[in-house]
């Protein structure tokens, strides 16, 4: 099980007593607006079995973690680690915070500590996330800890019937080991 500790946060493997805060934050329009429609439970049921079942980063899946509160164990939101290309040595990166927890720099935190991890567990050559361009939110948590804006992927992200470009972050390794 893994288990990373910041001052603040307890960033820990998905159990499946996180199945309330998997689907809310999954269901939630506001939590969604830059990611998804809300999908329906049954949908985000399988997500969440996928979620229990994956415990490591082979090629393709994602590792996600629940971050919390250190000291309370409040739920503060996910982040998750890609192994996008082993071969090449990338990794995509994603977090979602719930509403309660935003503007405290908890995104932050919790990515700089992943990526921290990874790079000691894993040592990729390149982090990189994908970010639509209205997400100012998530750009300024992205370049805070370092990653730079690498492209515009125009109209390549599709919420409900619309299309939205994406912005294109990376962070080299060696930038942040």
């Amino acid at each position: 099980m893994l288990e990373l500790y910041t001052d603040r946060l307890r960033l820990r493997t998905v159990v499946a007593s996180d199945w309330d805060n998997f689907l809310y934050t999954h269901s939630n329009e506001q939590l969604n607006e830059f990611v998804r429609k809300p999908q329906a439970e049954s949908v985000i049921r399988e997500k969440f079995e996928r979620v229990l079942e994956n415990r490591d980063l082979s090629e393709g899946e994602w590792l996600l973690t629940i971050i919390e509160d250190a000291h309370t164990q409040d739920f503060i939101g996910f982040i998750g680690l890609q192994n996008s290309d082993a071969e090449m040595g990338q990794m995509q990166v994603g977090y979602m915070i719930h509403p309660k927890a935003h503007g405290q720099g908890f995104a932050s935190e919790s990515l700089q500590a992943i990526i921290d991890w990874a790079c000691l567990a894993y040592k990729p050559h390149k982090f990189f996330a994908y970010c639509i361009e209205q997400n100012i939110a998530s750009i300024k948590v992205l370049e805070k800890c370092g990653f730079v804006r690498e492209g515009l992927l125009r109209e390549n992200c599709k919420i409900g019937e619309q299309w939205f470009n994406d912005c294109l972050y990376g962070l080299l390794a060696a930038q942040r080991c």
